[in-house]
């Protein structure tokens, strides 16, 4: 028994292994598609959200999972959802901090349909008794075309 247990015992400590992490060009913007809002005089707040975000964390390669809440106010464009999802599914597999995670969200959906303002706020799930959750905004600036400069994190 002794020698059963100090077997396991070395297996567990082997346990090291690290999933294959890919970076962050791996993420499909290109799949990303809007369409026209017809109804641009009348601002619409829209909100999608989903619990299944997964990326994996760039030091340790374990999976990181969390809730996603992306609210915005349309100006011309909408984002189309089935687009979005696969936008999403391709994080799966990225290494990507969370703060970074949720500002190049916010960034490529800015650039798809520049919004008259959005929000996104990605809360990952509790990790080494610690909760995190990352909130980021944008807001159109109707003085510049620099959308890199109108978004900032509260």
């Amino acid at each position: 028994m002794v020698g059963a247990k100090e077997s396991l015992k070395e297996k567990y400590e082997s346990l090291d292994r690290q999933l294959t992490l890919r970076s962050e060009e791996v993420i499909d913007v290109g799949c990303l598609l809007a369409f026209e809002y017809e109804y641009p005089d009348q601002p619409s707040q829209v909100s999608i959200d989903t619990d299944e975000f997964t990326a994996l964390c760039p030091w340790t390669g374990l999976p990181d999972y969390g809730s996603l809440k992306i609210t915005y106010v349309p100006a011309d464009l909408c984002i189309e959802l089935k687009s979005l999802k696969y936008y999403l599914l391709s994080y799966r597999d990225v290494g990507i901090v969370q703060e970074h995670a949720a500002n190049r969200i916010i960034r490529d959906l800015v650039s798809l349909c520049q919004p008259r303002w959005m929000r996104v706020v990605l809360d990952y799930k509790v990790r080494g008794g610690l909760h995190a959750t990352v909130s980021v905004e944008h807001k159109a600036c109707p003085d510049t075309s620099s959308l890199s400069d109108s978004y900032s994190a509260f």
